[in-house]
């Protein structure tokens, strides 16, 4: 009976966990828009380092110092998301460009 029953608790407690996660995202604005997302994580920086230092004066051993990094991933997102999207742009006139091109040369070959 137990065999039966740990799968089916196994998978209602990922379940749990993954909804749980989802409606925290949603509710706490990081599903919408591109302003509300900046404002949540305006709202994290400021709030993850003073959890941290709590967390750690609790549990009484130190954490290494965050590295400073001199790079936006936002800033960097939208520079990925801007090349892809010109790269799929420019998917067809390359393909017929190089389609040409192959064309050309087995046209060299024959002569």
């Amino acid at each position: 009976m137990a065999g039966k029953i740990l799968p089916v608790l196994k998978l209602a407690t990922k379940l749990t966990i993954a909804g749980g996660a989802l409606y925290v995202a949603y509710d706490s604005g990081l599903l919408g828009g591109s302003e509300q997302g900046s404002e949540v994580l305006g709202k994290a920086k400021t709030a993850i380092p003073p959890a941290v230092d709590e967390w750690v004066k609790y549990f009484g051993f130190e954490l290494p110092a965050f590295p400073e990094i001199g790079f936006a991933p936002g800033e960097a997102w939208n520079s990925g998301v801007q090349s892809s999207i010109s790269a799929l742009s420019s998917g067809p006139t390359a393909v017929g460009d190089y389609t040409n091109q192959g064309l050309q040369y087995l046209k060299d070959l024959t002569k």
